[in-house]
């Protein structure tokens, strides 16, 4: 797989009005952008570690990162792997006594956990050829050229909107809440409304 190196480009400081957060990612040795959606809590831990704030008591991904480290194991990187059916998808790579071990993962917990441990964020190729977008420099004029991109792939809204609708209720059923929080941005943008990328 090809795989470019990533860094959090930032982090949106309010929610959508959906309540999800929009995290940036940028390629290192380059121009493109990757936005995510993520959830609240996700945000707030990712937030405390790029502030460099420590929690009187360990969040879920310091504990991980702390039962990581008494295995004896390493992380040597995580991997936004595809983009399927609008989730992405991510792995965490651990190391071992020499041996590696992929552990599937969301995005938002599997970046938290890379800033926690300073292991490198990589993105695939394939991912940044679906859903990146060139940086221009300005913040401001990427987010338009983000949203002029969507619109431009929004053809038969209605149709789209239905179809939307219908994976909103099979995510909440599933639980999965930051899908569901992309598909009610997704829909509220389709009929008008606007959402942070």
């Amino acid at each position: 797989m090809n795989k470019v190196e990533c860094e959090v480009a930032a982090l949106s400081s309010s929610p959508s009005p959906g309540g999800a957060y929009a995290l940036i990612l940028k390629e290192v040795y380059g121009n493109r952008k990757l936005p995510i959606v993520i959830g609240q809590f996700e945000a707030q831990a990712i937030a405390l570690e790029l502030q460099g704030e420590k929690p009187s008591r360990p969040l879920t991904h310091d504990l991980i990162k702390t039962i990581i480290e008494n295995l004896g194991a390493t992380v040597e990187e995580i991997v936004i792997t595809e983009l399927r059916d609008s989730t992405y998808y991510a792995k965490i790579v651990l190391e071992q006594s020499a041996l590696t071990n992929e552990v599937d993962a969301r995005p938002s917990d599997a970046i938290a956990i890379a800033l926690r441990t300073q292991s490198p964020i990589f993105v695939s190729e394939r991912v940044f050829d679906l859903a990146g977008f060139i940086s221009t420099g300005d913040t401001v004029a990427d987010a338009m050229e983000e949203e002029e991109r969507v619109k431009e792939t929004n053809s038969g809204r209605e149709s789209k909107v239905a179809a939307l609708q219908n994976q909103l209720r099979e995510a909440l059923e599933n639980e999965d809440y930051e899908r569901a929080a992309w598909l009610r941005d997704e829909i509220n943008k389709l009929q008008g409304g606007f959402s942070q990328h």
